[in-house]
């Protein structure tokens, strides 16, 4: 159920933690969309060396000051020499895509052989709850690749993002709606830049090795609850769009290929059917790894709604979890 390792007596396993002694070299898988690019930021502010794989150039030419850009792509094996030269740590984030899965184990495999001295994967909180769905099934394909590879690892399972919001922007400003259709049994959505903070301390510190831990938000969220947010941060009522997936589905094909609108269905159905509420004990874990209390909804959606009334621009974000 994403639980990191456990003492005897059942709480998370007391952490000898250290600052590693010396700047690592860290390559960054997906260092340009919502989480990868938080990542790259928190390494730098701790003065790391970073690589940020991207298949753009353009992009290279935006990464943050002190990044270094890697153009390349893990469908082209002939990029691996390049992608992969002198990374230590490496930090693996596959976005969900019809290619998730072999991006993933080329990330592994090459990692392996570069004999990296550190791996931080990133998964889904509870994965295994939803082996049918696509982007789940890749994870957990991936958890297990790592996990036999004999690399030191540390796999990191968030809940649905916070951030995954910002897609939503027109719909809630202009049609007093919040869309997602993730139910009435709750989801224990996080922040991205709790994400962050616990794939820059998995990278940069002794004592999170071999380890899986849960990125889980302190409350579980239900629909109404989201929209109960969003109408107290804009001072006027967003009701819950509801739970109807086919309405969901008609709607967003509109925006995304139809294979994600697959895999976004599937993943609601679980949200719906069976929750993905965290327990006590995985708050704790989150809270070990992050360094700090999850950060809250309610403040998100504050914020969020802040930027969205003042400039009316929508933050960038790449939707998933």
């Amino acid at each position: 159920m994403g639980n990191g390792q456990r003492s005897p007596e059942g709480g998370v396993a007391a952490l000898e933690l250290g600052r590693y002694p010396r700047v690592m070299n860290h390559l960054v898988l997906g260092g340009t969309g919502t989480v990868g690019s938080a990542v790259v930021r928190g390494l730098l502010g701790r003065g790391e060396t970073v690589r940020v794989l991207t298949r753009s150039a353009e992009k290279s030419r935006s990464l943050p000051r002190g990044a270094q850009g890697v153009v390349g792509d893990l469908m082209d094996p002939d990029a691996y020499d390049t992608i992969f030269s002198n990374a230590e740590n490496v930090f693996i984030l596959n976005a969900v895509s019809p290619t998730e899965l072999h991006e993933g184990l080329a990330a592994i495999n090459e990692s392996r052989r570069r004999r990296a001295k550190r791996v931080v994967y990133l998964s889904i909180f509870d994965v295994e709850k939803a082996p049918h769905v696509p982007h789940f099934a890749a994870k957990l394909a991936g958890e297990r690749a790592i996990k036999e590879s004999g690399i030191p690892y540390t796999i990191l399972r968030p809940s649905g993002f916070f951030q995954n919001d910002y897609w939503y922007q027109q719909v809630i400003l202009q049609h007093g709606v919040y869309p997602d259709p993730i139910g009435s049994m709750g989801v224990s959505r996080v922040d991205v830049r709790d994400i962050a903070d616990a794939a820059v301390n998995a990278l940069t510190r002794s004592g999170f090795e071999n380890r899986t831990y849960a990125i889980v938000g302190s409350q579980p969220l239900r629909g109404q609850d989201c929209a109960r947010a969003y109408s107290q941060a804009l001072g006027r009522e967003i009701r819950y769009g509801g739970d109807d997936l086919e309405s969901f589905a008609k709607q967003v094909r509109q925006m995304v290929p139809a294979w994600l609108v697959y895999d976004l269905i599937l993943m609601n159905e679980v949200f719906q059917e069976k929750g993905f509420a965290a327990t006590p004990g995985q708050i704790e874990e989150a809270k070990s790894i992050v360094g700090h209390a999850a950060r809250r909804y309610e403040d998100f959606a504050g914020e969020t709604a802040s930027i969205w009334t003042r400039t009316g621009e929508q933050p960038s974000a790449t939707p998933i979890s």
